[in-house]
């Protein structure tokens, strides 16, 4: 039987809504855990008292750890996670680890303003900085999560209890209900009404002619803080759900086994997956937990959760292409939520697309009838992707395709979605592709993109030679000859 597909929430704006698919679950979940055992979020009270601070080391202390690394549910509700003193003194704790280690140095922008504000004070310690300049590392963190799952070995279990992240996040909460958010940060991380607005029919033209004119550009860069040389993508009245109203409601080339539904059609079959949209969806607020507003994040979840998990409930798998917003029902949600039965089972049923194909390619429901070769690709590997700990199963499925070589870079692009077209972020966030873009000159590829749409186009901005990304589901169509 030909697999359903239902459609849901999207993260950015205009973007791709998530794609669901009613192949058994039962298989996929199994290879899940769920959230991490009860315990205090990290970077609240409750965990700074579990742990020890590295100047009191008691003898037999770790010198990091062997162990896979667990997370703390996020303690937000708790009056305390707003406590100002408390956390400085957590962000002391965490810093003056940080200082010893300095092995992130290298991801974003945050630790080397920590380690100069370090390097630069009279003490050369942490305890010479002024708690006063503590903010100017929490605004260079966007919450990509690679330290934590790529680089720091004092993660929980660890008894040292470093979530450097979630910190971050709770400092950014703080700030937010303290008020400390610039109107511009609010405004541009409200994709679902910027989206519907700047995508209507009448105002769209004017909206992308608006962002290509030098002296408008000039002027929002003067105003509102928006660099004037950010590239900021072009919107389109034709969303995807009126795209698909005229379209046949097949195209991607996957079989599987699904449990007959309603008694009609084989129970199996080597079949296009039909594709249908699910009744309402909006931002899945990643963007919204990035600048520390949890309520909105809450408000998300109240929409999207209950039409996504009745869709789980019905036996669809969930797929959302943009690896935000599978992290965020993967992983955020769940550590914010750990009760609520409902976004558990999203987080069960839900996959990054192309986790989902390589798992149906090693069930041999995948086609590989591909028509074309791509050539050589540089895949850029986008951070919200690489911390879902799925492996590189974008390479893996590429790479089935004849005649082709997929490399693989791994290091984060700088574009965080609204990072890259701040003012007084973006020569950071150029410094930081710099190296993704000498990769992908280096190698001279056929094709080059990102999972993340945002990552793709920041990738070819810093090219600068005229050449779009393309993103591996288009690359995918292109080698099916779709």
């Amino acid at each position: 039987m030909a697999v359903e597909s239902a459609i849901g929430g999207t993260c950015a704006a205009g973007s791709q809504p998530a794609a669901a698919s009613s192949a058994p679950q039962a298989a996929h979940a199994a290879a899940r855990g769920g959230p991490s055992g009860p315990g205090a979020g990290a970077g609240t009270p409750a965990a700074a008292a579990a742990a020890r601070a590295p100047g009191g080391v008691r003898e037999g202390v770790r010198e990091g750890s062997l162990e896979a690394p667990t997370r703390h549910p996020i303690d937000w509700r708790n009056p305390e996670f707003y406590n100002e003193e408390s956390l400085n003194a957590e962000l002391e704790r965490v810093f003056d680890i940080c200082h010893g280690c300095r092995r992130c140095v290298s991801l974003c922008n945050a630790f080397p303003t920590l380690f100069d504000l370090v390097d630069e004070s009279e003490t050369m310690e942490v305890d010479g900085v002024s708690r006063s300049d503590y903010g100017k590392v929490v605004e260079q963190c966007y919450l990509c999560d690679l330290c934590y799952m790529t680089k720091c070995p004092y993660v929980p279990p660890h008894e040292w209890n470093v979530d450097f992240p979630h910190l971050m996040l709770r400092a950014k909460a703080v700030n937010y209900r303290d008020g400390k958010v610039k109107l511009r940060d609010r405004l541009i991380t409200k994709t679902d009404v910027v989206g519907r607005f700047a995508s209507l029919p009448v105002i769209v033209n004017a909206v992308n002619a608006a962002n290509r004119s030098k002296p408008v550009r000039a002027a929002m860069d003067a105003g509102a803080g928006i660099h004037r040389e950010a590239n900021l993508p072009p919107y389109d009245s034709k969303s995807i759900r009126r795209r698909l109203r005229k379209l046949p409601s097949t195209g991607v080339d996957v079989a599987a086994d699904t449990p007959r539904r309603g008694g009609s059609g084989p129970a199996s079959g080597d079949t296009p997956v039909p594709v249908r949209l699910a009744p309402s969806e909006r931002c899945c607020a990643m963007p919204r937990l990035e600048l520390g507003d949890l309520e909105s994040v809450e408000k998300a979840k109240n929409e999207n959760v209950p039409v996504l998990a009745k869709l789980a409930d019905e036996g669809f798998d969930i797929v959302a292409p943009v690896p935000s917003c599978v992290l965020m029902f993967k992983q955020e949600l769940p550590l914010m939520f750990p009760e609520d039965e409902r976004v558990a089972k999203v987080r069960a049923a839900i996959y990054d697309p192309f986790e989902y194909l390589a798992q149906r390619h090693r069930e041999g429901l995948l086609r590989t009838d591909f028509r074309h070769s791509l050539g050589t690709v540089a895949y850029h590997a986008a951070c919200h992707q690489r911390v879902q700990n799925i492996g590189s199963k974008t390479r893996d499925v590429l790479g089935l395709v004849p005649d082709t070589r997929v490399s693989v870079i791994e290091r984060c692009s700088g574009h965080d979605g609204t990072y890259a077209v701040k003012r007084e972020s973006y020569a950071h966030s150029m410094k930081i592709v710099r190296p993704v873009v000498r990769r992908v000159r280096d190698e001279e590829p056929d094709h080059f993109g990102s999972d993340c749409p945002m990552a793709g186009n920041h990738i070819a901005h810093g090219l600068g030679d005229g050449r779009s990304a393309d993103h591996p589901l288009t690359l995918l169509r292109k080698a099916y000859g779709i």
